[in-house]
């Protein structure tokens, strides 16, 4: 690891200065407190990205696995996005009023989802957050259910975690809660339909939010009669089903929803809708819509907290259209997720080869390895299979010869742009990264 460390500072010298020059203007060096986490001295800082490529300062060339953590998988700067977003500017950013795109939008994520009616954010976060708003409207409840490790993005009630002892309480790092999870969530385990039944049987949970497998803590796919579980028990008790498809996207042009035909009550779609440039989609069902719209109160529609002055303007709006149609399309689809098998046969290759108790698992366009032996069943499992300073090995063994692994975790994404030449780097890399430390 010093080896590596050293390696990197040495041959970053304008990415170093860079930080040194940030930390006088910008909270520990970085424009997002999380970016400290990238395994080297400091971050990289990026002078240009196309496809699914970028340059640092110092002119090192890195193929990008990491894509944004799900923002990019389009591949950095679509031409189609580019230019549809390009257009716009010059007719106007955000206005407060529709324009024909968002009802292009919305008819085209109809087709792809099978909801009804769509509205419009900035991100996955504020999606969620405003679902988790209406779901406790219209049901009259108080609390929400997650599973165990999840992540939703920054949406407060998602930050808890099951203790030992089988209590829940604030997830690690949780910065500032402004009251304990506790009392506004439940958390059950990933696949444990048992106690799922027993946390919504009270009748007090307005919705479950979940992503349809989790990816965050590493991938857990859901075990056979989850989902049909899963949604059995929300209808049995009145709880709406909200699937956060953000990263599960990666299963293809309908997202695991449409891979599986899963149905769920209301849908949130973020990230890489846009290709990059900030957008969100939340649909609901016919359902859900008549109950929303019910309760609908057009003087205080303003003030309700759902919303936000730039949610659904013109610039996202038309880079949402062209990402759709000409991006996360069928065709690319079919060319990203063979890639990301190949990446997960030839990490499994190395593995195998070096016997180590680590293992390797894809969803979609999603590939991740993890250090333990068996793929996990729950967050709990996966959680316990992470390694801090081996995870910052790793990645920085791998940025230090030109690959960018997202920084939580080990995953690797495929972009269209993504070719079978940059996974086979990536495998011979990763190869001789695992026999170092096997020695």
């Amino acid at each position: 690891m010093q080896r590596e460390q050293k390696k990197f500072v040495d041959e970053r010298p304008k990415s170093k200065a860079l930080f040194d020059r940030a930390r006088k203007s910008l909270l520990a060096g970085v424009p997002m407190n999380w970016m400290v986490k990238w395994a080297g001295a400091f971050p990289p800082f990026v002078r240009e990205a196309q496809g699914a490529h970028f340059f640092d300062a110092d002119g090192h060339r890195y193929i990008d696995f990491c894509l944004g953590d799900t923002g990019a998988m389009t591949g950095h700067s679509p031409s189609a996005t580019v230019k549809a977003a390009e257009e716009q500017m010059r007719r106007g950013i955000t206005l407060m009023l529709p324009g024909e795109d968002a009802i292009f939008v919305a008819e085209e994520l109809q087709k792809r989802f099978n909801l009804p009616y769509w509205q419009f954010a900035l991100t996955a976060t504020d999606a969620n957050r405003f679902s988790i708003r209406l779901a406790r409207q219209i049901t009259g409840r108080p609390k929400i259910l997650v599973f165990n490790w999840c992540y939703h993005g920054t949406v407060d009630e998602s930050f808890i975690t099951l203790q030992s002892d089988g209590t829940a309480s604030a997830r690690r790092g949780n910065i500032g809660p402004p009251v304990d999870p506790s009392v506004t969530t439940k958390v059950v385990e990933f696949n444990d339909v048992s106690a799922l039944d027993s946390a919504l049987k009270p009748g007090d949970v307005a919705c479950v939010l979940a992503e349809p497998a989790m990816t965050n803590v590493g991938i857990v796919h859901p075990a056979p009669g989850f989902h049909q579980g899963l949604r059995d028990l929300t209808s049995k008790y009145g709880t709406l089903l909200i699937l956060d498809e953000t990263h599960t996207i990666c299963a293809g042009p309908g997202g695991y929803t449409r891979a599986e035909n899963l149905d769920p009550d209301v849908l949130i779609f973020g990230k890489a809708i846009g290709g990059g440039i900030p957008g969100a989609a939340y649909g609901f069902s016919q359902g859900v819509a008549d109950r929303i719209t019910s309760k609908h109160s057009l003087e205080d529609c303003d003030v309700g907290g759902i919303g936000g002055t730039l949610a659904g303007n013109a610039l996202s709006l038309a880079a949402m259209r062209a990402t759709l149609t000409k991006v996360l399309t069928k065709e690319n689809f079919d060319g990203m997720i063979p890639l990301a098998e190949s990446w997960t046969l030839g990490v499994a290759k190395a593995i195998a080869e070096a016997e180590l108790p680590w293992h390797v698992t894809r969803l979609g366009c999603r590939a991740e390895y993890l250090f333990g032996p068996d793929s996990p069943e729950n967050g709990s499992q996966a959680h316990d299979a992470t390694d801090f300073e081996l995870e910052r090995f790793m990645h920085l063994y791998a940025m230090n010869r030109g690959i960018l692994l997202t920084p939580f975790h080990n995953m690797a994404l495929m972009s269209p742009q993504t070719d079978s030449e940059d996974v086979g780097r990536h495998t011979r890399v990763f190869r001789e990264a695992v026999k170092e430390l096997v020695g």
